[in-house]
């Protein structure tokens, strides 16, 4: 696993034709699926844009402290922000100003200054 990757537990519970799905540690963390394995599917999809924007994550639960009635299951479900944000995020267009020195100094060698950019913000950012 990769430092961006998470790890949360799931419950999963059956409710009709379908498995609801919800997400303890995450507000809004309620989905479903038509089996356990969509549902999980699911959860992770539901996961990856709770958190796509986010740079700090919440705390997983220990899985003692969550309680189930009879009838919920306890999985664990992992999503990989970096591919999740790479997959599904869309870009923006910003207008910048750098000094023209170095602007120039970036065309000479062939820069692309978008690239360039985003990867000193995910440094920044530490994702």
């Amino acid at each position: 696993m990769t430092n961006s990757t998470v790890v949360y537990p799931v419950v999963l519970k059956p409710d009709g034709d379908y498995i609801f799905v919800r997400v303890p540690n995450l507000e809004g963390g309620y989905t479903q699926g038509n089996n356990e394995i969509d549902a999980v599917k699911m959860a992770q999809d539901l996961i990856g844009n709770l958190l796509e924007d986010k740079s700090e994550y919440p705390k997983p639960s220990d899985s003692q402290d969550i309680k189930l009635t009879d009838d919920e299951k306890l999985v664990f479900v992992s999503v990989d922000l970096e591919s999740f944000r790479k997959k599904y995020s869309r870009t923006v267009r910003r207008n910048i100003t750098v000094p023209e020195y170095l602007s120039d100094m970036a065309n000479e060698k062939g820069l692309n200054v978008s690239q360039v950019a985003t990867n000193a913000l995910k440094i920044e950012l530490g994702i």
